[in-house]
Parts: C-alpha cells; structure tokens; sequence
C-alpha cells in the first residue's frame, strides 16, 4: 500500500525543492498547503490565514487518503512544527491503517537566514511567488517551530553537513 511522507522543517528550508526531488523517486504527488493557498488567494487573506489554512491542511489530508487509497504515494508539503501537529497526523492515518513516514529538513540557522533573504529578494524582483517574511515573523517561526526527535524522524536531510 502507498504511504503519505510528512515533510517536516521550518519555512524555507528547502521542503518545496527537496519534494520536487523524490517525487519521481517515490512515485508521488505532492500536496502544498502553500501553494494551494497563495495560488486561490495570493496574500489577501489577513487575519482570515489561520482559519483558511486549517481548513485547506484538512481537505489536502483527506485527498491524501483519497490518493493512497488509488495506490499513489503523497508528500505533504506542509512544515510540521510542532509534535503536537505531527502525532496527530500519524494517528489521523494510522487510524485508517496508512503508513506514514516523516523526512525530516535540517537546516542551519546561518543557512535558513539565508533562504529567507533569497526568498524575500525573489518576492520582490516578482521572480517567485511566496509569502514575505520579515524580523518579526522570522523571531515568531523561529519561536514556534518544535525540533522533532529522533524517534520522530525516519528520514533526515541534513543540510547542515552538506
């Protein structure tokens, strides 16, 4: 049976890129929050983000049951930043007897600053369509993102050492 692989790591650690690498490996479709979200509303949506995000993880987590169920492998581009949000994913598919797998992006602190920057550069030179992420948010994600563990992670790209 197919399986869905939770990319876990902070924003603009390189989960898009890594996804966009494997899925021909695992034969799977990906499925981004981000993208859907930034592709029906751009950035308009305000104080409104957190409610249409949640909403939007919960119908892209059904259509990856829907997908593994028509034998595909999914990979949800979404973060994972807390245990908390990652137990439940597991337990939301194992429930239905879906495996699941979590790849795990390290990311230097050096080198996140540093796609961050790339990133708000590319936003403004419109080469990329994202969200700009300033001091405040960069502190914010930084203070909110959750490490998984190593019982946690049963991949891991290690950026740092590369």
């Amino acid at each position: 049976m197919a399986k869905i692989i939770l990319l876990c790591g902070k924003v603009c650690s390189g989960k898009s890129t890594y996804a966009n690498k494997i899925k021909t490996k695992y034969n799977a479709v990906i499925l981004s929050c981000d993208e859907l979200m930034l592709t029906l509303f751009d950035e308009q949506l305000g104080d409104s983000h957190n409610v249409i995000s949640q909403k939007v993880q919960n119908y892209l987590y059904q259509l990856g049951e829907q997908i593994v169920t028509a034998d595909t492998n999914v990979i949800l581009d979404f973060g994972f930043w807390t245990h908390l949000e990652r137990n439940k994913t597991k337990l939301y598919y194992a429930d239905k007897g879906i495996k699941t797998e979590l790849h795990y992006i390290k990311i230097s602190p050096a080198k996140w600053l540093c796609n961050i920057d790339k990133r708000n550069k590319n936003l403004e030179d419109g080469l990329e369509k994202g969200y700009y992420i300033d001091d405040n948010m960069k502190q914010l994600f930084s203070d909110q993102f959750q490490e998984p563990d190593c019982r946690e992670i049963d991949i891991l790209i290690d950026t740092i050492t590369k």
